[in-house]
């Protein structure tokens, strides 16, 4: 399988106003919401629970931004096939940068009180959206249908939708026919008035964080041996590794400089290392919005800065774009996104 042939056979973005919705039950562990465009009628399907019963992870981002948002908006309503990684509307949590893997939380389906289960978190914004008309929603999955049969919640007729609105990768072995790249799904809202965007993303507890480039198969990271004074990250000892595969957040990319093509000023990136020992970066690199990469070295000290030299054949797009963090093993370390709007003054620099 390669990035073009993902294993999602219709991997998709609704774009679509919310009309009505249902809570999830025990019965049926999935939020529902009707969605209309100009001449249809569509089902989206949002899991709240994984089929082992156990909790899903989840991450709300209320003022997300993204460089894909530029090509959300020119979307007409309605189902809009995501043939190819280089098709600038598809997601992967971990190569898109869509989010920080360090903020996911499990939290449950349903649970007494007010504003504490996945019900109520995605049951405020999906009313909200339904309050204001001016609203949309773009829901990223697997589309079925059109069916020959009534919708099965709503009534309406053919059945159709979106399910899989969850990271698709790192499966575990029951479910890794599943797996691919850049076929991530998800929820975003877009509020004009507020000039707000939300985004909702989801993940199973038994998903992996670093995947096959090709295949979105879950990866072993190696480790060996005691850490020493300037030790690679990917080889940090036992008493060290983080208690799950997510990025351990040790090394992260807090500015870059964005310029013009036409600009002098040369391009850069400034990393800072969180921990309390000095770090080696030999073999790490540094990916661009098109995968391209160059190799960095050094090392950086407990608590300090580095700043980077953007070199040939990266390069930071004054139209947004994605910076990547890999370590000697090519395993991410960490990822950030800047939009159009971030990147409006040559020669700035971008925080994160």
């Amino acid at each position: 399988m390669t990035e073009e042939t993902m294993a999602l056979k219709n991997y998709s973005v609704l774009k679509g106003r919310p009309v009505e919705n249902r809570l999830a039950s025990g019965s049926n562990p999935h939020y529902q919401v009707k969605i209309v465009d100009d001449t249809a009628e569509y089902r989206i399907a949002i899991n709240v629970q994984s089929q082992d019963k156990s909790d899903l992870e989840y991450l709300i981002s209320s003022h997300w931004q993204h460089p894909i948002q530029d090509s959300l908006q020119e979307l007409p309503l309605g189902i809009h096939t995501i043939k190819r990684r280089t098709n600038d509307m598809a997601l992967d949590y971990i190569r898109g940068n869509i989010v920080d893997p360090r903020l996911f939380v499990p939290i449950p389906m349903n649970l007494p009180g007010p504003d504490n289960d996945l019900n109520e978190k995605l049951g405020h914004y999906v009313k909200r959206a339904m309050a204001d008309e001016d609203s949309v929603i773009y829901a990223f999955g697997e589309t079925w249908g059109p069916e020959k049969k009534r919708d099965k919640i709503f009534g309406f007729r053919p059945g159709a939708g979106i399910h899989d609105i969850h990271m698709n990768q790192g499966n575990d072995k029951a479910h890794r026919g599943d797996d691919g790249v850049w076929q991530d799904g998800g929820l975003v809202f877009q509020f004009p008035r507020q000039d707000q965007w939300v985004g909702i993303f989801l993940r199973f507890q038994s998903q992996a964080w670093h995947t096959d480039d090709t295949t979105g198969h879950a990866i072993v990271i190696p480790t060996s041996g005691p850490p020493s004074d300037a030790m690679p990250l990917g080889r940090l000892g036992p008493d060290t590794l983080p208690t799950t595969d997510r990025p351990d957040g040790l090394i992260r990319i807090i500015a870059a400089r964005v310029n013009d093509i036409k600009s002098p000023e040369q391009e850069t990136i400034t990393l800072l290392n969180r921990s309390n020992r000095e770090l080696s970066l030999d073999g790490w690199k540094i990916a661009d919005k098109q995968k391209n990469k160059m190799l960095i070295d050094g090392t950086v000290g407990p608590g300090a800065t580095k700043t980077i030299t953007v070199a040939t054949p990266v390069s930071l797009s004054n139209k947004g774009g994605i910076i990547t963090l890999l370590n000697e093993n090519g395993l991410k370390v960490d990822g950030v996104s800047y939009t159009r709007s971030k990147a409006l003054h040559p020669g700035w620099t971008i925080t994160f």
